[in-house]
């Protein structure tokens, strides 16, 4: 995934403010994520699960990323699809519903850590965060592709 946020900062950063601060803030919830993940290079050598309240502060960053998408990029995208032709309001009509299906698993995880009680929910953290980032980097290929959508309207 992080090669994947390299890949889309070389090509987009600088062109647009909005683009900036939406790569910026994906790559805050990368580093957090292989922060509790326990990921190169924040992996460590006594392999214990980090603290309940890391968890909680990745899942308030995950929820920001997924609404700043949703309540702030994807309307401006839309709107340069609307001015576009058909083809291109295909595109936005099939992608952001998929887009749509990885916010509502990264809520059911952020619902999961932050209304649990008990941190013994942590010792299902290792499988939750492997499924997480599948739907992450499924989500993040998919806002790529609005991205370059953004870019090329410089919306």
């Amino acid at each position: 995934m992080l090669k994947q946020l390299e890949r889309a900062e070389k090509k987009w950063r600088g062109s647009n403010t909005l683009i900036d601060q939406w790569l910026n803030n994906r790559r805050k919830l990368l580093i957090q994520y292989c922060q509790i993940a326990g990921l190169p290079p924040y992996e460590t050598l006594d392999k214990s699960l980090p603290s309940f309240q890391a968890v909680k502060d990745f899942c308030d960053l995950l929820v920001d990323y997924v609404s700043e998408g949703h309540f702030e990029v994807y309307d401006r995208v839309l709107s340069a699809y609307e001015k576009n032709c058909k083809e291109s309001q295909s595109l936005a009509q099939n992608v952001v519903p998929k887009i749509s299906e990885t916010t509502d698993l990264a809520l059911d995880f952020n619902d999961k850590y932050t209304e649990a009680d008990d941190e013994k929910i942590l010792y299902q953290l290792d499988k939750d965060l492997s499924s997480l980032g599948d739907v992450m980097e499924t989500r993040f290929q998919l806002e790529d592709q609005l991205l370059e959508v953004l870019h090329n309207k410089s919306v």
